[in-house]
């Protein structure tokens, strides 16, 4: 029997149902106290498996103050690393990175059983915060693992599991552990892929608009002047610009008629029923192309807003700032062997060549490749079920996606 042979047939399918269930079941809202609770988890698993086991606990002054922080946006009062390795020399052939954060609920009502947290199971699929995003790839890189484990198998180079905090609102985690020095010769993030290879991420920036008014009494309106109405326009030119930036895109977002968008997420207005509103704040976020530079995008809508053709904007500009996440594009390098591994591997297991698409969200891909290390995605899920109360992933993905890695760890690695 060969070597790749005993190793798939040592992945434990319920197993890993099961450990993704246990992931689920701790509600590690990105900033909050659990976050650092599965971190422990993560290495004491991982110390289990017979890694080098890192864990350090993050200096958030010091990363804060770093001329390349990814920015946040949720607060934050403690953050932990962890990273696993397997025995051998050198750097990792090959690194398998998972976030442990989950964003909040929403509105528990929306939730079937009315439990994010419960881990649903059907015969096919498992529903929680998380399944998709991304605790079904962390299970995937452990089962993996655990595999190598059961059967003895050695690695001829190591091999290092990341599992990281803070991806989904800028990456500091994945910054924090290239700071640390965690590096390796190439990288899959396990994020959802639907069967695909992801091998590039737009960019995204948050922003901030203050929109001026003039309060005046509602029963004397014509007094003053409506800031929601002063939106409109504002509103009017993202969308002009939104169309603009879109045009001819990249080929690797063949299908996506909008890789880069440009939405308002929260518009508030007012303090009165009574009152014409003097102030209005809205924020959003902007895709950011590929290969562009974070701040001409930044500049691109600062001058869409600056050059807008209303005579109170033009008195009363639109003030615009840039607070939380700041993720810049990334791409895998064209012709760089890790994409045809990856591409054999899954077709080895599911019997299709899968195909490869580029992501119009940002993620910690920019980070590994920026500190370079070659980076894709491959993971179990759908991304459409992501950060929606319907998050599901199908378990027939995990199972496929886990027995994929496991062909990549090997050939990659070697075997002793």
């Amino acid at each position: 029997m060969s070597v790749e042979t005993r190793v798939l047939d040592a992945i434990d399918e319920a197993g890993t149902v099961r450990l993704l269930a246990e992931l689920v079941r701790v509600p590690s809202v990105t900033g909050g106290d659990n976050e650092s609770e599965l971190q422990g988890e993560c290495a004491r698993r991982l110390g289990e498996l017979g890694l080098d086991v890192d864990m350090w606990k993050l200096d958030l002054e010091m990363l804060r103050g770093h001329p390349d922080y990814p920015g946040a946006e949720a607060p934050r009062a403690e953050g932990y690393g962890v990273v696993g390795t397997t025995e051998g020399e050198g750097e990792p052939a090959l690194i398998l990175q998972g976030h442990v954060d989950v964003v909040p609920t929403g509105d528990l009502a929306k939730w079937e059983g009315n439990d994010p947290f419960g881990a649903r199971l059907t015969a096919t699929t498992l529903h929680g915060r998380g399944a998709c995003d991304m605790k079904a790839g962390l299970a995937a890189n452990l089962a993996v693992m655990t595999a190598l484990r059961v059967t003895g198998v050695r690695l001829a180079r190591p091999l290092a599991l990341h599992c990281v905090v803070s991806e989904e609102d800028g990456g500091l985690g994945a910054f924090a552990t290239m700071l640390r020095g965690h590096t390796g010769e190439a990288a899959v993030i396990t994020e959802p892929t639907s069967g695909k290879i992801i091998t590039a991420n737009a960019g995204s920036l948050t922003f901030r608009l203050e929109v001026a008014g003039r309060a005046a009494h509602g029963a004397t309106r014509y007094e003053g002047v409506n800031a929601i109405e002063a939106f409109w326009p504002v509103f009017t030119a993202i969308r002009k610009l939104e169309a603009e930036r879109n045009r001819d895109p990249d080929r690797l977002f063949a299908g996506n008629t909008t890789p880069y968008p440009i939405e308002v997420g929260t518009v508030r207005a007012g303090d009165w029923a009574s009152s014409v509103p003097d102030l209005l704040v809205a924020e959003g976020r902007l895709g950011v192309r590929l290969d562009e530079d974070p701040d001409d995008a930044a500049a691109a809508l600062e001058e869409a807003l600056a050059g807008i053709d209303d005579p109170w904007l033009r008195a009363n500009p639109v003030t615009i700032t840039w607070p939380g996440g700041r993720f810049a594009s990334g791409r895998l390098p064209a012709g760089h062997p890790l994409l045809a591994e990856t591409e054999r591997a899954v077709e080895d297991v599911t019997g299709t060549r899968p195909g490869t698409t580029a992501a119009p969200y940002g993620s910690d891909l920019r980070i590994y490749a920026g500190a370079g290390i070659p980076t894709l995605h491959y993971g179990p899920g759908d991304v459409r079920f992501a950060h929606a109360p319907r998050e599901q992933v199908e378990l027939r993905e995990l199972r496929e996606v886990t027995q994929a890695l496991a062909l990549l760890v090997l050939r990659r690695c070697g075997v002793r």
